[in-house]
């Protein structure tokens, strides 16, 4: 199946009320017609997702906010201009018409306009926004691959498109436009730097037990394999009589080659360490292994997205 067909098939599904799998930038999302609450409620049954944790609908355009939000703040209109299409997502109060399902309950909406010509295509085909969170169970490894998405949710989707590999690899960041300030709720593809550099200083949010965007709760991204943060290759005879495997940032300076090993980046890239970050994740839980170890990252531009998702992916909360 071609591109083009396989878009128009997705298309069709959606449009019927179905649901499928498809790549953005970021990550793998599991869409539905964002206006069709039944087929948005079979999201969250597939996904076991709680349903107070609200989903982002995507668009092809951004003059497509009109149609979902009440108004759009000058601030939010810079950070579209500049970051559309891409991994930002702005949250901001949501019309009548967006079924309470895709919001939670709440009177605000999550919305982003991917960048990747096939999620793009399948938004303009379908003639609807889509409300998709990532294709995966909840709770568990964002999937960065079709594969991913066929190990982890097989049959329960009706078609996944395959576009390759995400080459971002993590979430979008999301921005509210809430309050007096606009807040950062979930750092991701785009960096505080370059969000602050367009509109100045912005809030950091803490993770919520009841989120107001999706992807807050602190337990999230995780594998079966417990995670250890912070450690260094000097303490590693911590875990002499563990079996480990290390996830590491870039090349070791030493020898460590008796344990399974994931290197993020060679050569220490940022964006290269975020593409690469699930996947790496996800061959090591393969292994069944007692812990992963993982390295910490210099939290400047994209490394605050990839220390977040280490960070709740080692969270024990529950």
């Amino acid at each position: 199946m071609s591109d083009n067909q396989a878009i128009r098939r997705a298309a069709e599904i959606i449009k019927k009320g179905g649901i499928v799998a498809f790549p953005t930038e970021t990550v793998y999302g599991l869409g539905a017609d964002a206006f069709n609450p039944f087929a948005v409620a079979r999201v969250f049954e597939v996904k076991k997702r709680p349903y107070f944790d609200p989903l982002i609908v995507h668009v092809t355009n951004p003059a497509d906010v009109k149609k979902l939000a009440k108004e759009t703040p000058s601030n939010a209109k810079k950070l579209i201009e500049r970051f559309w299409p891409g991994p930002l997502t702005i949250v901001l109060l949501k019309k009548e018409n967006i079924p309470d399902i895709v919001t939670a309950g709440l009177p605000t909406l999550a919305i982003r306009m991917p960048n990747h010509p096939m999620a793009l295509a399948l938004i303009k085909e379908c003639e609807c926004p889509i409300a998709a969170p990532s294709a995966n169970p909840f709770g568990y490894l964002s999937p960065t691959t079709a594969d991913h998405v066929r190990d982890q949710l097989g049959d329960q989707v009706d078609l996944i498109v395959d576009g390759g590999p995400c080459p971002v690899g993590v979430e979008s960041t999301i921005v509210s436009f809430l309050e007096e300030k606009p807040m950062v709720l979930r750092h991701g593809g785009v960096s505080m730097e370059e969000i602050e550099s367009i509109i100045g200083r912005v809030e950091t949010s803490p993770f919520e037990d009841k989120p107001t965007a999706p992807g807050m709760l602190l337990k999230h991204y995780a594998p079966r394999t417990p995670i250890v943060l912070e450690w260094s290759e000097k303490n590693l005879g911590l875990y002499k009589d563990k079996n480990i495997g290390l996830l590491l940032f870039q090349e070791p300076q030493n020898n460590l080659k008796l344990h399974p090993m994931e290197v993020l980046s060679k050569k220490g890239d940022l964006r290269e360490a975020a593409a690469n970050l699930f996947a790496a994740i996800r061959r090591l839980d393969a292994l069944n292994l007692d812990l992963i170890v993982a390295t910490p990252i210099p939290e400047i531009g994209l490394g605050r997205a990839i220390m977040d998702r280490l960070r709740r992916a080692a969270s024990k909360e529950e």
